[in-house]
């Protein structure tokens, strides 16, 4: 991996522990309703979901970079021989 994907990486899971610390910072208050126990419930949820997605996606394009740089060195060795 790359300090790019590196620092996204670190990025993204410092954003899930923010999401889940508001959510125990929330829980109290919450609980005391099963609508909103279930609305900060799914909220942390699809947050961190989203972030995984998120990051996967940026994995993938990472990834086709990679490939399509491997596949130019090896169409100019390839020229030059």
């Amino acid at each position: 991996m790359n300090l790019v994907s590196d620092l996204k990486g670190i990025g993204y899971l410092t954003s899930t522990g923010s999401v889940l610390l508001l959510g125990a910072v929330s829980w109290k208050s919450a609980s005391q309703n099963p609508w909103l126990t279930a609305a900060l419930i799914m909220g942390i949820l699809l947050s961190v979901i989203g972030m995984m997605l998120r990051w996967r996606s940026h994995r993938l394009d990472q990834k086709k970079k990679e490939q399509k740089e491997q596949k130019e060195q090896k169409e100019r060795g390839n020229a030059g021989a």
